[in-house]
């Protein structure tokens, strides 16, 4: 399958910039286990991404409320062995992976370094990137080179690293028991580590971020998931003061979850805000930002809306003339690498695709009857509470036995597409390709409708998908596949897809 092209919009329910305010969430895509710093004025954003490959995608903005993708901190999730080739049913890694990490920015080394547990190996992961003098251009970095400095033969769990004023290099890590351990300058290697807090097994804190402001260290856990506690002290390694920071707070989002987990984060003027995220399924974990205040006994908490609760509009952070491209985009593949907006479902194999002037050429790079065992499957996070996707397909290359399509891809999946064999070539709407709670396939899908025989070397699709928060609501929501032979209103024929609420379902895509 040659000539790939895609446009994909979003419908926003409010725009996030109105008059010097925005509205929550800043971003209504799944982007969970956050962690948000900023080099001088640019503001980064690093979330997790579970087996997909690159991982452990990186965000920028300039406002705490725009972000646009700009690099992967894991160049290739191969790395963390040969499951995430997708190599068969036993043989994958869904759900492992990219779990919460951290990444901070070392300006005596001009460093980004990102650190990241890989539970299904037992080791900490560092990779590290250039600045290219990031700290002396105001925070910019434009040329994104990742590489592997090494592993840690321990799993700093959930973890936050952290450079002191005197560059030594911590990381804070653990469930329950969060403990805080100084690291060697290369980062690889362990100093000391100490206990700073055991929760005990009545309260579970996970997901710790380390900081230092006003004369404190700060450790800032998650309770799962639900709200967040905050720890101080002097020293890095304790003794730590604990007080909750919130619990259960209501809103932004209706039929959610709580705002929980995500990281504190100041603006060059010394304002505080917080970016978590909340349960919004079908659409995922979505950032909500908040900002903080402080008491006059120095703890920090957030600034509620007239109900008391996270609030749905707030004063944007900061007021800037720069800006980063929206969420709307036409990609037409001709760039000689992907847009970091792009990931593929576990490593692809370069092999069998091609970008160029043509477009994003798929060739087959597996052959097996089940989507999750198809190697290069490219994908692209839903974008909330309603949005479409097009994709503009030459289909002249397929050969029997091949299909070709846009999916909803989940734990629960479906696709329009089109299906090659002795009697020529169909569109298709496939539906029900299921997984169960183990990650195993458990349905191949169902052909729930057939289009027409068709001789064209071209095929439009096009999903619309609506992923509003759903929890407690019946019936759940809907996604909407259709096509078309001539890019407009021809030949046209649509059908549906629930979209089934699952926790388990950690990227909506």
């Amino acid at each position: 399958m040659s000539g790939l092209s895609a446009a994909t919009s979003a419908r926003m329910a409010l725009d996030i910039r109105q008059e010097g305010t925005f509205s929550n969430p800043v971003l209504f895509q799944d982007l969970p286990d956050i962690d948000v710093f900023r080099v001088g004025s640019v503001y980064y954003y690093s979330t997790s991404t579970f087996a997909f490959s690159p991982g452990a995608p990186v965000l920028k903005s300039y406002d705490l409320v725009n972000w646009t993708p700009v690099t992967h901190s894991v160049p290739d999730v191969v790395d963390f062995g040969k499951e995430y080739k997708l190599n068969g049913d036993n043989d994958r890694a869904y759900v492992k992976g990219v779990w919460a990490s951290s990444m901070r920015y070392r300006k005596s080394h001009d460093k980004f370094y990102w650190m990241g547990c890989i539970q299904s190996t037992g080791k900490t992961f560092l990779y590290t990137a250039p600045g290219n003098g990031a700290a002396d251009n105001d925070g910019e970095n434009d040329n994104w080179e990742w590489t592997l400095e090494g592993t840690i033969d321990e799993c700093f769990y959930d973890n936050g690293i952290f450079f002191d004023d005197d560059d030594t290099m911590y990381v804070t890590w653990g469930n329950r028991q969060l403990r805080v351990t100084q690291l060697s300058d290369d980062g690889l290697s362990v100093v000391r580590t100490e206990t700073i807090y055991d929760s005990g097994d009545d309260l579970y804190l996970e997901g710790a971020h380390l900081y230092k402001t006003r004369g404190y260290y700060w450790v800032c856990p998650t309770k799962v998931a639900s709200g967040q506690y905050i720890l101080r002290s002097t020293k890095p390694f304790g003794k730590y003061e604990v007080r909750e920071f919130w619990d259960n707070l209501s809103g932004p989002l209706s039929n959610a979850g709580y705002a929980h987990q995500g990281g504190m984060v100041d603006t060059p003027e010394g304002d505080w805000h917080y970016l978590a995220f909340m349960d919004a399924y079908p659409a995922g974990r979505v950032p909500v930002l908040a900002p903080i205040t402080w008491s006059e006994d120095d703890w920090p908490s957030i600034v509620l809306d007239a109900n008391g609760g996270w609030g749905v509009t707030y004063a944007i952070p900061v007021q800037t003339n720069k800006t980063v491209p929206g969420v709307e985009r036409l990609d037409d593949f001709s760039a000689p690498t992907l847009h970091p907006e792009w990931e593929w479902n576990h490593s692809p194999d370069s092999e069998y695709f091609e970008l160029g002037s043509d477009g994003l050429t798929l060739k087959t790079a597996s052959v097996v009857g089940d989507l999750f065992n198809a190697r290069n499957t490219l994908t692209h996070r839903i974008t909330g509470p309603r949005s479409a996707a097009t994709w503009h397909l030459n289909i002249s290359g397929l050969t029997q036995g091949d299909r070709a399509g846009a999916a909803i891809f989940r734990d629960e999946s479906a696709y329009i597409g089109v299906h090659r064999d002795t009697n020529g070539t169909k569109v298709v709407f496939v539906n029900e390709i299921n997984m169960n709670q183990q990650w195993q396939t458990v349905s191949r899908g169902t052909v729930a409708a057939t289009g027409p025989s068709i001789d064209a070397h071209e095929i439009w699709l096009r999903v619309e998908a609506d992923v509003t928060p759903a929890f407690g609501l019946s019936p759940v929501r809907e996604a909407h596949f259709y096509y078309s032979l001539d890019g407009g209103s021809g030949s046209r024929a649509s059908v549906s897809r629930y979209l089934t609420l699952r926790l388990r379902n950690w990227v909506a895509k």
